[in-house]
């Protein structure tokens, strides 16, 4: 995707704060935090959305243990950490390439 703002990320034509990558994914410090730690875990598949996750693909499993991997890096597993996925417009979803939210550091309300 050419105009894709992670896919530009990734290939390194944007600038980012790398947190971590592999052959499958990129994580990287999210530009406007919510909390002290805010990271973005992206595939490097270009998915627009969580829609276009093919039933036999593991990228969300994937990216899962990526996120309990940092999170257990920084030493959030022991008070606690979540993930978000934002689908589509209406859920909040900015940029459509498939992403994960992994937030820590504090004690997060919840807000919808």
């Amino acid at each position: 995707m050419s105009d894709c703002l992670f896919c530009k990320i990734i290939n390194g034509e944007i600038p980012s704060t790398k947190v971590y990558e592999d052959e499958r994914v990129y994580a990287f410090k999210d530009i406007e935090p919510i909390a002290p730690y805010h990271v973005l875990i992206v595939p490097k598949k270009h998915y627009s959305s969580i829609l276009d996750v093919e039933k036999n693909d593991d990228i969300v499993s994937y990216v899962f243990s990526i996120c309990v991997k940092l999170a257990k890096d920084e030493g959030y597993d022991e008070k606690g950490f979540r993930i978000i996925n934002n689908c589509g417009d209406d859920g909040g979803q900015s940029v459509h390439h498939l992403h994960f939210h992994l937030l820590a550091g504090k004690k997060l309300s919840w807000e919808a």
